[in-house]
């Protein structure tokens, strides 16, 4: 299984989106400062996924999430 996920700084309320194949070990990863672009705002949790059968379905709805039309489908999903 693919994951397209959101996680919430919990610093600093930014969101991050990402895609991964093991989401319960990219959120250690995440946390533990091994992704570069949020290391400011660590800790982070997650607060949103979708699973995929395949990879490119996963990429796909990523690359949508960070689109005006994705962030305002995550606003409305998330209760913000």
């Amino acid at each position: 299984m693919f994951y397209a996920y959101v996680i919430k700084s919990l610093k600093d309320s930014s969101f991050y989106k990402g895609h991964c194949e093991d989401i319960q070990v990219r959120l250690k990863e995440h946390n533990a400062g091994k992704t570069k672009s949020i290391v400011a705002q660590l800790p982070s949790e997650l607060v949103y996924y979708e699973k995929f059968e395949k990879r490119e379905l996963a990429i796909r709805r990523e690359k949508y999430f960070k689109t005006a039309a994705g962030r305002k489908y995550l606003k409305q999903k998330l209760n913000l």
